[in-house]
């Protein structure tokens, strides 16, 4: 049995039928997680998966749930690299999971250069000098600032990783758009797919969701958005399905 420790607590992904460890003391998943690993073109029996900046694991338990291609998680943060070891543990899937605690800067150097079908990643989203930093936990911190890794950092290694006609899928704000395509197509990586979602019709979209290609030629296609809560403050039926599965 898998042991808990301090605050740690087992929680449901409903959909996928499996379990998580988490903990409000330290950074855990949220729906931008579970909208990259839907989101994401995952690669068949044979393929070969990265998700980098890992947290506890949630990306690749919904990877696994999708495809069973060996996955491999980079996470820096000791604390949370161990609760993902154990989650998949828990879950039984040591021969599809391999969870590495390390840096994303230079990863490819370690576990390999242009052999990867998929690279996702949910990279910290604000600047590491906002003034919020200080207000936050440090394994919050570090998962929310770019304190250890930026954005481009992130693209740099995820092209690095990649197999020519590789994917990379990102979840990120709409703000940080035009840096994004700017960096990906830097490091050799076409964009092809995005997506924006919405907290509800009418608002301003509030995250973002991009696939690319590495060494792609141009072709982006901008899919319908997608709509987290619907009018009365419930979820969507299709942010449902993300959620709960087919009969959310």
């Amino acid at each position: 049995m898998t042991v808990l420790k301090g605050d740690e607590r087992l929680d449901y992904l409903l959909a996928e039928n499996l379990r998580i460890i988490q903990s409000p003391s330290v950074f855990s998943f949220s729906l931008d997680a579970v909208l990259l690993a839907r989101f994401a073109h995952v690669p068949g029996r044979l393929g070969k998966v990265v998700d980098l900046c890992a947290g506890n694991g949630a990306i690749p338990l919904f990877l696994s749930a999708r495809t069973n291609a060996q996955i491999t998680a980079i996470e820096l943060q000791e604390r949370l690299a161990g609760m993902a070891e154990r989650s998949v543990q828990y879950n039984k899937l040591e021969a599809q999971i391999k969870i590495v605690n390390d840096d994303v800067i230079g990863i490819a150097e370690k576990i390999g250069y242009d052999k990867y079908d998929l690279v996702t990643c949910n990279p910290p989203y604000f600047p590491a000098h906002e003034a919020s930093d200080k207000n936050l936990l440090e394994p919050v911190a570090i998962a929310r600032h770019e304190i250890y890794l930026t954005l481009d950092q992130a693209i740099q290694s995820s092209s690095a990783l990649l197999k020519q006609g590789g994917r990379a899928a990102f979840v990120h704000r709409p703000g940080r758009l035009l840096d994004i395509v700017t960096s990906m197509r830097a490091y050799r990586i076409e964009p092809k797919r995005i997506q924006l979602v919405y907290s509800k019709a009418g608002k301003d979209a509030n995250t973002l969701l991009i696939e690319g290609t590495k060494d792609g030629k141009p072709d982006l296609k901008i899919l319908p958005p997608l709509y987290v809560y619907d009018q009365e403050g419930n979820y969507t039926e299709e942010v449902r399905r993300l959620l709960y599965g087919e009969n959310g």
